[in-house]
């Protein structure tokens, strides 16, 4: 199983990165996962800016030969991991701007003129594993579980990935935030997982 890892965190001394580097270390030592690759948004600069103009067309994002190299990691994959934290209960405008202009139509999905698109993306699966300051409950019962619903089902069913996995950590700026617990969590889900 071939896997894509995409980290969006600006700080390589954040939890977030140690949420990244346990994902990896499990990764390795699976036997399942063949073949790893990372992509780190900040690091990568990349940018996340959507520009339409008469020269560059919405319509014509799915060929953008600037965003050639991440389509084929997108088609690579098996697999696609996302550590992130949640600001202001989404991810990073960092991350959003990635989505935006990488789930694009004619890659991602096509309009076949019916209620939904046919996603393009089927076959892979996901896992979005999150940080933040808030307790672990405050999406469900002060957002309504906006986080989980923007990618769920908004994104990712809309493309065709219909098996998506959560990891949403809550009180991880509390020195009681059982950050070790956490992080083993997410090493022993990734050391076994077979699909």
């Amino acid at each position: 199983m071939k896997t894509l890892i995409i980290y969006t965190h600006p700080n390589h001394e954040s939890l977030s990165y140690a949420f990244l580097q346990k994902v990896i270390q499990g990764s390795r030592e699976n036997p399942n996962l063949t073949d790893i690759k990372v992509l780190d948004l900040y690091e990568e600069e990349f940018n996340p800016v959507l520009v339409f103009n008469k020269d560059k067309r919405r319509r014509d994002m799915h060929t953008d030969p600037q965003l050639a190299k991440y389509r084929e990691q997108i088609i690579w994959a098996d697999k696609i991991v996302f550590v992130y934290p949640i600001w202001w209960g989404r991810p990073p405008a960092m991350l959003l701007g990635y989505i935006d202009q990488l789930f694009a139509s004619g890659f991602a999905y096509q309009d076949k003129g019916g209620i939904m698109p046919e996603g393009l993306l089927k076959g892979r699966s996901v896992v979005c594993i999150s940080t933040m300051m808030g307790p672990p409950l405050y999406p469900l019962f002060w957002l309504n579980n906006a986080h989980k619903v923007l990618m769920r089902r908004a994104l990712f069913r809309y493309v065709g990935i219909k098996k998506v996995k959560f990891f949403e950590f809550g009180n991880m700026e509390s020195p009681k935030g059982k950050h070790d617990e956490k992080l083993n969590k997410v090493y022993r889900y990734f050391k076994i997982i077979d699909r």
